[in-house]
């Protein structure tokens, strides 16, 4: 018997090496593959028969092939092992078919239980395949001891309903005295074995999908800086050997819709990049846009003499449903070019295309993000324009040297101003040069309304800033901080770093600001008499824009007199706008 057995487990063992086996095996079924479940476990249960151990008044015979019984004679077998399976695996449908296969050829074989055995294959299908989806609609999967008592179970039922119908009587008692415990026994440590393999296949695929998973997730995680590049020779030469060292692939390249951007590993002799696409491979899959698989050189479209590459699939790389690129995965054996590796490249393909999309996406949001910054600093332009040229216009009047002066300072100031609107970054140097500008011009005006003291840390002036975020704010201070006032106002600007940040401090002794102004200062644009009130407002945006949450405006004021207002940006050691704060900007 534990030869039979072990015939059984070799085919099992055999059949789980298969990949549309082990497909079938572990999923929900389909009238097609529960056919085939009833065919293959049913021809367990009819092997079982032929090769059985046929039992004739106690003696036990020789094992050969059987094809008859004397009608005196019963059999020993494992053949309510197979069916037993199949119903646990396949559910009732496959448990009655596989029942129904064994038993009719078991009761075709004759011996005098040949009906009590039929009947219990085919109710040990049935019960088996019940039990099963039992078990699996509360969620469990069909573990190995289960499988082990319900096959014991269904095997001593079998020696009941032995000794239920088989007649005489006494004879079917002695049959069951001598076969009972060894096929109950055997039949449940074949069951044990097959389960053993079929678990053992299932946890392999488990452990393989995960490991393939977990490379994907590698192969996302590293390759995604790189796509935020775009498709360029830099780039995808970093992603085509990341792709080469994660993966089964012997050469991997990378093109857009005309020319081969990478390629590294086996072939880069010839297949050079930076060139144009030289396979009618690459460009069949530009064209028609569907997945190519290369098995042969040939079909690779190689014409050059000593290529090693002898497989390889293309597929296509599409930003919304366009074909921008391709990626190639080239083996110099056709047998490594598996389905495994088909689906790996495709969902790698479907990958990458995402990436693209998600940095195309973050481009067009910096070019939005860069065009809301250019119209928020070209509101700023007429605002200093319009009372540049009043003042001018004033001292065209009385003072026509002063007046040319003024057009001169103003020149210089509109100068920093055309570099400014063109770049999101200036050096500190350039912003105040602006600011001595516009003091200028202002101090001409009204030459006993305010000073201006500059306290700067050394070593800043080529620190990069937005431009037009100090002018106006000493702009705010001269006309609303001191409007009417007697005195002299004083206005102290102050520059410095500390603790990895960059810190702008203008502050001035004049009236202060009102409580219920304060609280929409920088948020929105607040109306006032003497402009459109937009400059706080555009400062905040512009450092929104730039820094993300990184830099920020403060504003403290007090009724009885003096604002101070406090820009914060974030510096790297070497006195720079931060990395981190880089990568925010750049996207």
């Amino acid at each position: 018997m534990i030869e039979k057995v072990g015939i059984i487990v070799i085919v099992a063992f055999l059949l789980s090496q298969i990949k549309s086996f082990r497909q079938i095996i572990e999923k929900e079924h389909s009238l097609n593959e529960k056919l085939l479940l009833i065919l293959l476990f049913g021809t367990f249960g009819v092997i079982s028969n032929y090769t059985g151990i046929e039992i004739y008044q106690s003696t036990v015979s020789k094992a050969e092939w059987l094809k008859e019984l004397n009608p005196e004679s019963a059999l020993a077998n494992t053949r309510v092992m197979g069916v037993v399976i199949g119903g646990l695996l396949g559910g009732p449908t496959v448990g009655l078919g596989a029942g129904l296969m064994a038993g009719i050829h078991r009761y075709s074989l004759g011996g005098f239980t040949d009906l009590s055995c039929s009947l219990s294959t085919i109710i040990a299908g049935v019960a088996a395949g019940y039990f099963g989806m039992k078990r699996k609609q509360k969620g469990k999967n069909i573990s190995t001891g289960f499988a082990v008592g319900i096959g014991m179970s269904l095997e001593a039922l079998q020696m009941i309903l032995i000794l239920v119908f088989a007649k005489p009587f006494e004879q079917a008692l002695n049959l069951v005295q001598i076969i009972g415990v060894p096929m109950i026994l055997i039949n449940g440590f074949g069951t044990l074995l097959f389960m053993f393999i079929i678990q053992s296949t299932l946890r392999d695929q488990v452990r393989a999908r995960a490991n393939q998973t977990n490379m994907v997730f590698q192969i996302a995680d590293r390759t995604l800086p790189f796509f935020r590049q775009g498709l360029n020779v830099h780039s995808c030469k970093e992603i085509s050997q990341i792709m080469l060292e994660l993966t089964e692939a012997d050469g991997v390249a990378i093109t857009n819709d005309t020319d081969v951007l990478a390629h590294v590993g086996a072939g880069s002799d010839h297949h050079i990049s930076d060139r144009r696409i030289g396979t009618n491979l690459t460009r069949k899959v530009l064209e028609e846009g569907n997945i190519a698989v290369a098995k042969t050189k040939k079909d690779i479209y190689c014409f050059h003499e000593n290529c090693p590459l002898e497989a390889a699939v293309v597929l296509p790389l599409k930003v919304k449903q366009k074909i921008v690129g391709t990626l190639k995965m080239y083996y110099t054996y056709p047998e490594k070019l598996d389905k495994v590796q088909e689906q790996l490249a495709a969902g790698l393909a479907n990958l990458f295309s995402t990436q693209l999309e998600l940095a195309e996406a973050e481009r067009q949001t910096k070019l939005l993000k860069d065009a809301e910054i250019k119209a928020l600093q070209a509101q700023i332009h007429p605002h200093f324009l319009f009372n540049s040229i009043n003042t001018i216009s004033v001292l065209c009047r009385t003072d026509a040297n002063k007046a040319r002066q003024l057009l001169l300072q103003l020149s210089s100031f509109f100068r920093g101003n055309l570099q400014g609107a063109r770049q999101l970054l200036i050096p500190l140097e350039k912003e105040i040069e602006n600011v001595n500008a516009y003091t200028s011009l202002e101090q001409t005006r009204f030459p006993d309304k305010f000073k201006i003291n500059f306290e700067m840390q050394q070593g800043l002036e080529k620190v990069l800033i937005p431009p037009f975020i100090l002018q106006p704010l000493v702009e705010n201070a001269i006309n609303y901080g001191f409007p009417k006032n007697n005195r002299i106002g004083e206005i102290e600007i102050r520059i410095f770093s500390e603790s990895k940040y960059f810190h702008i401090v203008v502050s001035d002794n004049g009236k202060g600001i009102e409580k219920d102004r304060m609280e929409w200062l920088g948020k929105k644009v607040v109306p006032s008499q003497k402009g459109n009130g937009t400059a706080l407002f555009n400062i905040c945006e512009r450092l929104k824009g730039i820094y993300s949450e990184y830099a920020h405006l403060t504003i403290e004021s007090k009724n009885e007199g003096g604002t101070e207002i406090s820009i914060t940006i974030p510096l790297n050691s070497k006195g720079v706008l931060d990395q981190d704060v880089k990568s925010v900007y750049s996207g």
